[in-house]
């Protein structure tokens, strides 16, 4: 419970959670929409996503100013890969979150607005994150494969029996970086979210809250554990 409240009483954490019951609710009514007796449940879930939605937007508003801030401290990181990939991903982000911000606007009547415009602009700057974060994601673990190849031909022999257990070594290997894990999968489940909204990919809404569902769980459990959130970030 302590542990709910301290993730609680964080921005991000609160995101994350309402995140978590807005994917939810999106499986949930999908999944039982054809079930007899769950009409009722169905449109309470249905509402309960929407509800979700709009509630995550309010709590992001102003965040696009911090994202683009937060751009100017990675230009300065010394390896050129991360850079750039962290570089442009918080700056999409922040044009996302920018775009985000209009959408609220709109849902909230204070301005009129295309909305549906404006998604298909967040969505596909949210897109961009995604596959920014993940270059970098495939990056850190050609890095990490890397060490571990210098490692083995340091320590073992090459004509060693060993190598027939290589590749399950190696995976080992890999998992043992649970940050670098945690955040492919993260980003891997969120890539297909955008690609679905803006119609490249024909996931139903029921495999889209599952994998929205999936991303915020790890996205919760790297605040809860400091050791799997993937640095810099």
């Amino acid at each position: 419970m302590d542990l709910l409240i301290r993730l609680n009483n964080q921005t991000v954490g609160r995101d994350k959670i309402i995140r978590l019951c807005q994917y939810g609710s999106r499986a949930g009514w999908y999944y039982t929409q054809n079930k007899l007796m769950a009409y009722r449940s169905n449109d309470i879930l249905k509402s309960l996503e929407y509800t979700f939605s709009s509630f995550r937007k309010l709590l992001r508003l102003g965040r696009f100013l911090d994202s683009l801030y937060s751009a100017l401290s990675s230009i300065k990181y010394p390896n050129i890969v991360i850079r750039i990939t962290l570089t442009l991903s918080k700056i999409s982000n922040a044009l996302y979150l920018l775009a985000d911000h209009i959408i609220w606007v709109g849902r909230a009547g204070l301005c009129k607005v295309n909305i549906e415009k404006w998604s298909t602009i967040a969505n596909k700057y949210w897109l961009m994150t995604i596959i920014m974060n993940l270059t970098r994601d495939i990056y850190e673990i050609l890095q990490i494969m890397e060490e571990y190849n210098l490692g083995r031909l340091s320590k073992v022999n090459l004509h060693s029996k060993n190598y027939r257990y290589d590749r399950y070594r190696a995976l080992f290997y890999l998992t043992s970086h649970k940050d670098v894990v945690l955040d492919t999968i993260k980003n891997a489940c969120d890539l297909f979210i955008p690609l679905t909204n803006l119609g490249y990919t024909k996931f139903s809404p029921g495999i889209v809250g599952i994998l929205g569902f999936i991303s915020s769980a790890v996205g919760i459990y790297c605040l809860i554990d400091p050791l799997a959130k993937l640095s810099p970030a």
